[in-house]
């Protein structure tokens, strides 16, 4: 209803709404897509990582320490994968 002494709305649109529309935009390409299953192989990696091997908590110290233990877990997970790449012997 339009009556005379009220004021009128307005809608506002956010300031962000052009980089919003922006990313819906990128969301759509195949190229999203394919990053899109890229980013949940590495993530499940760090999953497996965290719940079967144990590693939610880093045990050595110091910055070294932790790029080792990633090392170490790293040459877990590559020879998990060369595994399952070996022909089974019957």
């Amino acid at each position: 209803h339009c009556t005379p002494n009220q004021a009128t709305r307005k809608i506002s649109r956010s300031r962000y709404e052009h980089a919003r529309q922006k990313a819906r935009e990128i969301a759509k390409t195949d190229a999203y897509v394919t990053s899109g299953y890229a980013r949940k192989k590495v993530e499940m990696l760090f999953a497996h990582l965290k719940r079967i091997l144990g590693l939610d908590r880093l045990r050595l110290r110091g910055p070294n320490g932790a790029k080792d233990e990633f090392h170490i877990a790293a040459t877990v997970q590559n020879l998990r994968k060369l595994a399952k790449l070996r022909p089974s012997v019957a």
